[in-house]
């Protein structure tokens, strides 16, 4: 409690210094130097305020230069304030070293570092190196202060502060072993601190330099107060300097002691009077008061004319002393509640026990008493049991408190020795020095200095390879920047080529279209003109992308190839010269779209497939997989689709057993398998080399899938169908089982039997579907007799391997494999649909089949197809498409068995009519017999 101290006349400071914990280094360092010889303190005790001249790096344009500024720290704060003198009552701005870091770079100015806060940087200079370093330390330790001191503690009985005292010891120990890290600079003499504001002010070159055109209002009101301050000097004389002299202070630091010793709670009886207290404090602070403002809180007696900062930091004291006051006080008045409450308690219990009119109410209130102590006495033992708990930790802390000491000792006898050999290497140094020249030098001394003289020259080549280090740092830092411009432009000019290179080839597809329509119109007339056609169209047929590459300097995004990725030929070798001159404008259209899909959507694409981790069956999938599967991609996920649909029927060694049958006994459908794999794909190279190992493959497979399913054996068409698994998949047991997916899981049952009666209900099924979606169309081909399924019936059974070209028809089945037949529906559909305005121009049933011969081969663009066979051909419905082929399937089974029925009663009439013939007629015989 505040009422439990006591001052001496010893010690007449702030009640601040009696309630915080003698070794703290913060509100020890507020006390002023004055206050200190006040109160009988020696003077080498006071602490140094951290102040002083530095210049200051500042202004803008041309009148940017140093300026001479008196810089004061304020540890309230953390803030470094400046000025331009130190007689300036108002500062001009201030720096907060809170977030601040130091700077000091070895290739500045001597004495110069730098100041770097969240906001700016502040660029000083001392007058020297030792006065910079000074400064930086002592601003690192006011920083680290600032961050690591503790809160102030609350005022408390002496009793509670001595119970306290091993737990304050132990924290201020520590704070002094982590202060003891910053090694001291030696203090420069007459630089820093308080005895740097009686040195003269900076000189500089223009005594308009030195004025802050920032500050030019504080500027104004520094000079008229000390103007002021100077008159009041010289009319009052040095008199009113003797008045506050120090010994003046101690009468009143007397009356203060005896004041509080009369006013002290703590030596009044028990039943002395209350206003006793409020009296004597109130004569503390009166006393204080006017001890405090008869010191100078930050410079000496030189500097006393500043008495208007002397009063805000009396007053501020003062608020502190008081508010601590007010705080223990709180403290006493709680303790009087609680002691008032237990006696109102007790009395209650007492009148309680007296009121009682029998023993028996009496007996209740003793046993509720007795609960109550036995409670009581449960929690003074859970506390005595945490009171001893605490002491174990307090003297395990104590060990470990001594365990560091004990290592912290160690260091410093191994510190201190080591400063003795320094000592002696410095003492043997200087004899070496100072030993004659004409003294001749032993071998140790010789080793001695061509050691040095080594040491001097690693410590050129250390500076010489930091110089180098930095200006390599700052050259790798260029050219990172400079490659990735270069990298960003050489991308940029990727795409422009091949946004050009596209143009290039749409402008040649048509100008080859504008020839073959010339071509069209000349027809067989004879003459100039239809020479220099066929030149012209000679000369585009010959012409290669790879020399229009090379002409335009070299830059080649993948010019048209003559096989595809895949082994297709890129552009088909049709004997009829009209048909190599659209299979040309094909490719150059499928390079066209190609080139300017390449950065908008197969790039997208990719990285989509790349961050799709596990494979599974989705929503997310199902729009990839429509959308087309990268070529580096599609064997993994064709492999997963086809396990996907066979994993009931796969067995591990189902291939090779199947092929050890075929070795074993030869199936009747070998000979026509053997015909058809020179038929497979004559445009690809991998089924027309000689050397290649393709056709060998396809073999083994269709003999394995003719063991597989009996039923259906090999019809043709299942060829195409290995083929393509092959192409991609690459390995004969994973086409094998493509295969078996394909024929077994997703077409219906019976496909590929000897009277393809599925496939002929999926192409009335699309008879109808067309009637649906485009009737324009069919309402055109139906009034030309057109029968498509003369078209199309290849384009179900093979699953368009033989009708679009290999990037489409690899996009076709990625769908396929995952979705079923109703892709090839769609795209049977959306095929009509891109080229229904083509064919709604022919006018004749010749030219509308001859068309539809090759017009799948003139879809060049993939995305338009798709978008149209999932987006335009919407709605179609899974539950319609059954729905149509048990109608048909019906109807076509009536129709077979009607068939059928007129077969077997032709057969019995032809089988009747030969037995009358040969009745009536002679026979062969009989004439051989003759002749």
């Amino acid at each position: 409690m505040a009422g439990a101290r006591e001052d001496t006349p010893e010690s007449c400071s702030s009640a601040a210094e009696s309630e915080d914990p003698p070794g703290s280094a913060r509100l020890t360092e507020a006390v002023p130097p004055e206050e200190s010889e006040g109160c009988g303190r020696p003077l080498e005790e006071a602490p140094k305020k951290l102040c002083g001249y530095l210049s200051k790096f500042g202004g803008k344009g041309p009148i940017r230069s140093w300026k001479s500024r008196w810089f004061f720290y304020d540890e309230r704060k953390c803030h470094l304030y400046y000025s331009r003198t130190a007689q300036d009552a108002n500062p001009l701005d201030s720096i907060d070293l809170s977030s601040a870091v130091f700077d000091c770079k070895a290739d500045a100015e001597e004495g110069t570092f730098e100041i770097r806060t969240p906001n700016r940087v502040i660029t000083l200079k001392a007058a020297t190196k030792q006065v910079m370093l000074y400064w930086l330390q002592q601003l690192q330790m006011k920083r680290w202060e600032f961050h690591n001191s503790p809160p102030a503690l609350p005022a408390a009985p002496d009793a509670t502060l001595a119970g306290n005292g091993p737990t304050l010891h132990l924290e201020l120990g520590q704070e002094e072993a982590e202060l003891e890290e910053f090694c001291p600079v030696k203090t420069p003499t007459g630089l820093v601190g308080a005895a740097a504001a009686l040195q003269p002010v900076p000189a500089m070159p223009l005594a308009l330099q030195n004025i802050s055109l920032k500050h030019l209002g504080t500027e104004i009101q520094n000079t008229m107060h000390n103007i002021r301050g100077n008159k009041q000097v010289s009319g009052t004389g040095h008199g009113s300097l003797t008045e506050d002299s120090p010994q003046s202070v101690e009468p009143q630091s007397g009356e203060q002691a005896s004041g509080m010793d009369s006013g002290t709670p703590g030596k009044e009886p028990a039943d002395s009077p209350k206003p006793a207290p409020k009296f004597s404090l109130t004569t503390c602070l009166t006393q204080k008061t006017k001890c405090q403002s008869n010191t100078f809180p930050f410079f000496s007696e030189g500097l006393r004319n500043r008495t208007a900062q002397e009063k805000v930091v009396a007053l501020e004291q003062q608020v502190e002393v008081l508010t601590k006051e007010l705080k223990s006080q709180k403290e006493l008045v709680k303790i009087l509640h609680k002691a008032l409450e237990a006696a109102q308690q007790e009395k209650r219990a007492s009148s309680a026990y007296l009121a009682a009119a029998e023993d028996k109410d009496r007996l209740e209130l003793v046993r509720h008493k007795v609960r109550q102590i036995a409670e009581l006495g449960r929690r003074v033992e859970a506390l005595e049991q945490e009171r001893e708990s605490l002491v174990h930790t307090a003297s395990l802390r104590e060990q470990q408190v001594q365990e560091l000491q004990q290592h912290v000792q160690l260091l410093m006898d191994k510190n201190q020795a080591k400063q003795q050999v320094i000592c002696k290497l410095s003492e043997k140094v200087t004899q070496d020095f100072t030993r004659p020249p004409d003294q001749p030098l032993s071998t140790a001394d010789r080793d001695f200095l061509s050691q040095q003289e080594r040491m001097e020259h690693l410590k050129d080549d250390m500076e010489a390879y930091r110089t180098q280090n930095r200006f390599l740092n700052s050259e790798i830092h260029q050219v990172t920047k400079i490659w990735r411009k270069v990298a960003e432009k050489e991308k940029a000019l990727l795409t422009k080529c091949a946004y050009l290179q596209a143009r290039n080839c749409q402008v040649e597809s048509k100008y080859l279209a504008g020839l073959r329509r010339l071509q069209e119109a000349a027809g067989l007339e004879a003459g100039e003109c239809s020479e220099l056609l066929r030149e012209l169209i000679q000369e585009a047929l010959q012409w290669e992308a790879s020399e229009a590459a090379a002409d335009g300097g070299g830059v080649e995004l993948g010019p048209v190839s003559e096989y595809d990725e895949y082994g297709f030929l890129a552009v088909p070798d049709y004997e009829v010269e009209d048909l190599k001159l659209l299979a040309r404008i094909q490719v150059l259209e499928v390079r066209s779209h190609h080139l300017l899909a390449l950065d908008a959507v197969e790039r997208p694409l990719r990285e989509r497939w790349a961050a799709l981790g596990q494979l599974a069956p989705s929503a997310e999938l199902k729009q990839l997989l429509r959308a087309g599967v990268p070529r580096e991609h599609r064997p993994r996920v064709w492999r997963w689709l086809v396990h996907l649909r066979v994993q009931h029927l796969h067995t591990p060694s189902c291939y090779q057993e199947l092929l050890r049958r075929g070795q074993a006994c030869e199936h009747p459908a070998a000979r026509q398998i053997e015909l058809d794999l020179n038929r497979t794909f004559p445009n690809n190279k991998h089924f027309t080399c000689p050397t290649s190992s393709f056709p060998d493959k396809l073999r083994r497979v269709l003999l394995a899938f003719s063991w597989q399913n009996p039923a259906i054996g090999y019809c043709q068409g299942l060829n195409r169908l290995a083929a393509v698994a092959l192409l991609v998949l690459e390995e004969e047991e994973s086409a094998f089982w493509c295969l078996v997916a394909i024929v077994e899981t997703i077409l219906p049952a019976d496909y590929y039997s000897k009277t393809l009666t599925a496939s002929q209900v999926d192409q009335r099924v699309l008879q109808d579907l067309l009637s649906e979606k485009l009737p324009r169309l069919m309402a055109h081909l139906g009034q030309h007799r057109i029968d498509l399924s003369l078209v199309t019936f290849n384009w179900f059974l093979v699953v368009f391997a033989d009708s679009l070209i290999s990037d489409i028809l690899l996009r076709v089945w990625d769908a396929f494999l995952y979705e079923g037949t109703k892709v090839v529906f769609r795209y049977a559909l959306a095929i009509f649909k891109y080229n229904e305005e083509e064919i709604l121009r022919l006018q004749d049933s010749l030219e509308i089949y001859q068309y539809l011969r090759f017009f799948t081969k003139t879809i060049c663009n993939s995305r338009k197809l798709m978008h149209i066979a999932f987006s335009d051909m919407n709605p179609f419905p899974m539950k319609q498409l059954r729905q149509l082929r048990a109608t048909h399937r019906e109807r076509l089974e009536a129709e077979l068995r009607e068939l059928e029925q007129l077969k077997a009663e032709y057969l019995e009439r032809r089988a009747s009519r030969g037995r009358a013939v040969t009745e009536g007629c002679a026979s062969e015989d009989d004439g051989d017999g003759d002749a």
